[in-house]
Order: structure tokens, then sequence, then C-alpha cells
């Protein structure tokens, strides 16, 4: 008699839905490796300056205890220049910064407003707040601003948060943002602005799409280091106030063994390579609009971002095509519910530096092979 979890594992294999880990192979439209820093000798050079210069690998603790080391201050320091806010926080992942955030910051009689596609470490996040919770349509601004005012009418006091994506990981779309943080300043309110997938291509310097609103009281942004950075972990960016608040009560952060200095190192090399990349986002930008011209000839809709969905609707049809494209000899990935809602499993592509045209138009051709008429 099979157990509990290999029935739910039998469940999720009649569906579709089964998950398991795949080697690379294949032509890459799937990591989120924008800028191609992950595997550079830039990097690989700024480890092994950190190392010779005696920078750890492990922290050996908290950060409260021993595990705080200078280069997370430094880095701490240069990013919170870099990016224009008053303080930063690093953590040792974009998952465990989102959730912390959410669940720490929002207080009991507070209110959330989050957008329906916010990312599953936000809603984690939300599972452990103390706050009110009330979502949001993606990218309604105005149903937002509703939101707000009809709590505020039964709640005089507490503070409201409006949590967002500037760049949405799984449908390649912009947030409103001036929308928002207009909002926010008529209401109080603070704006939670995740921009993992906008950290380092979108902005002044790659600085993000909310860089210019960030050293307002009212803003705290979240900056990835795992993805267009090459390195790992995440950034906090936020009033220095706050980021005192998350320090003494942000249980992710004071129970948790510090980040490794060695990447602490890595990730500083990484904003100051992000600096001065202003020709490899302009190639990003060009391989962008080289698929949006390939989609507009299919009659799909053009995402306009480095990441870009092909919508499919069936669970198993995406699964098929993307093993089509696999034994084609391309890595892109099938996305199905529970990470996008239902009925819209897809393709999710995305590009990078990585890719030449020539990549593009071959994908393009093969993707039209095996699912046909796509604007169907």
């Amino acid at each position: 008699m099979p157990s509990r979890y290999e029935q739910a594992l039998q469940a999720l294999n009649r569906r579709g839905r089964l998950r398991a880990l795949e080697g690379r192979a294949g032509v890459d439209f799937t990591s989120n490796d924008y800028l191609g820093l992950a595997e550079s000798d830039a990097l690989r050079g700024a480890v092994a300056e950190a190392l010779a210069r005696g920078v750890p690998v492990g922290a050996g603790g908290s950060r409260l205890l021993r595990g705080n080391h200078p280069e997370h201050e430094a880095l701490e320091s240069e990013a919170a220049r870099f990016f224009g806010a008053q303080s930063a926080l690093y953590f040792g992942s974009g998952f465990a910064a989102n959730a912390a955030l959410i669940s720490t910051l929002p207080q009991r009689g507070d209110l959330v407003a989050h957008d329906a596609l916010i990312h599953a470490s936000a809603r984690d996040g939300l599972n452990g707040a103390r706050a009110d919770v009330r979502e949001i349509a993606h990218n309604d601004a105005t149903q937002a601003e509703d939101v707000i005012r009809a709590w505020r009418a039964d709640h005089a006091d507490g503070r409201c948060f409006i949590a967002i994506e500037s760049l949405y990981s799984m449908d390649g779309d912009v947030a409103p943002l001036d929308d928002y943080v207009a909002i926010a300043d008529r209401h109080g309110a603070t704006l939670l602005v995740d921009e993992a997938h906008a950290t380092g291509v979108r902005g002044p310097q790659g600085r993000g799409l909310a860089a210019h609103l960030e050293g307002r009281d009212n803003i705290v942004s979240l900056h990835t280091c795992g993805k267009a950075l090459g390195a790992s972990g995440a950034l906090l960016l936020m009033p220095d106030v706050l980021r005192r608040f998350m320090i003494n009560r942000c249980k992710p952060f004071i129970y948790a063994t510090a980040p490794s200095p060695l990447m602490a190192a890595t990730v500083r090399a990484a904003l100051k390579i992000c600096a001065a990349s202003d020709d490899a986002r302009a190639a990003l930008d060009a391989r962008v609009a080289h698929l949006s011209n390939h989609l507009a000839r299919m009659g799909l809709p053009a995402s306009g971002t480095q990441i870009q969905p092909i919508i499919l609707g069936a669970d198993r049809k995406a699964v098929s095509v993307a093993a089509a494209l696999a034994a084609d000899g391309f890595d892109v990935r099938a996305i199905r519910p529970p990470t996008v809602p239902e009925g819209t499993s897809r393709l999710r592509i995305t590009l990078g530096t990585r890719h030449a045209n020539a990549d593009i138009d071959a994908l393009m051709a093969r993707l039209q092979r095996h699912v046909g008429d796509l604007a169907a």
C-alpha cells in the first residue's frame, strides 16, 4: 500500500505536475543569468582575489554572534550607495529575504495589500504575518487604493503595506510603480518592491525599475544577487530604522548562520561589474527586440522584457513541448500550477547576453513546429 507521500506524488504525476531535478543540457533559455556573470572569468577572479586576501568561506555563526564579517558590512555599505538607499541588509537567499521582510515588518493591526501574482516567497511571508492581508488584481493600482481606503474606514490606526514585484518572474510584465508610490504617499503606506528580475538589467546602471524611488522613507526594495548579478543571496534596501528593526525582530536573520563572507565579497565585485555593464544591457535589449519580432509575426503578445511566457494552457501540453524542445537541444522549462494560475501552464523563455540572434531564430522555428498555430 503506497504511503500518503507516494499517493501525493502519483496524483501530481496523473495531472502532469510531477517535478524532478534535471541536469543542464541544451542551449540555455531557462536560467536567470541575464548578464552572463555566473560563470564569468570576472567573478571567478573576484573569488580568487578574496580567498587570496583571507576572506573565509564560512561565517561560523549568526551575525548577532560571531558571524558578522567586514565583508558583510562592506557589501551593505556599498549596496546602499549603489542603489541610493539609506541602508542595506544582506540575506543568504532571495526567498529568505522576501519571506522575512513580509513576516516581520507588518505588525498586528496593519494591512498588507499584495498583487495576485506576487512571488511564492512573499506568500510564505504572508502566511507568517500578523497583519490583515488582502489580494489585489494583477497590476491593478486602482483596486489597491480602493482596498486601502475601505480598510482605513474601519482601522484608523495601523500602517498599510503594498507588496508588488517590479518585473514579474513568470509573465515578464512591469508594475505601474509610479501609480503605486502615489497611492502610498496619499495613504501613508509603505511600498515593498521585489526587484529580483529587474536588478542588473533595468534602470540606470542596472539599479532596477524603482531606482528613481530609492531613498524615500516609504520604499523598501529587494535585490537578489543570484540572477543578473551571477552570485547568490539578496539585499534588502530600506530606511535605517527599518534595518535596525529587522536586526532585532526578524527571526530568519537573527537565528540563521550568516551568509558566506566569500559570497559577500563576490557580490561586491558583481555590483561594480553591473554598474559598468551598459553595453551588456543594450545587447540584452536587442535580443528582447529580436524575440519580440518573432512573436509579432506569430500573432503572440511580447512581454518586452527578458522574460517571455508562451502560454499553452494544459499542464501536459507544456511538459510535452518542453520535452520536444529538449530533444532538439534547447533548455526551455514548463511552468505549471501552483507556480502560475490554473489553465495558464506555459513555457518560460529567458534571454541573456549568452544568446545570439541565431539561437533565438532556431528556438522559435522549432517551437512553431511543435505547437502549430499558437495564436489560435
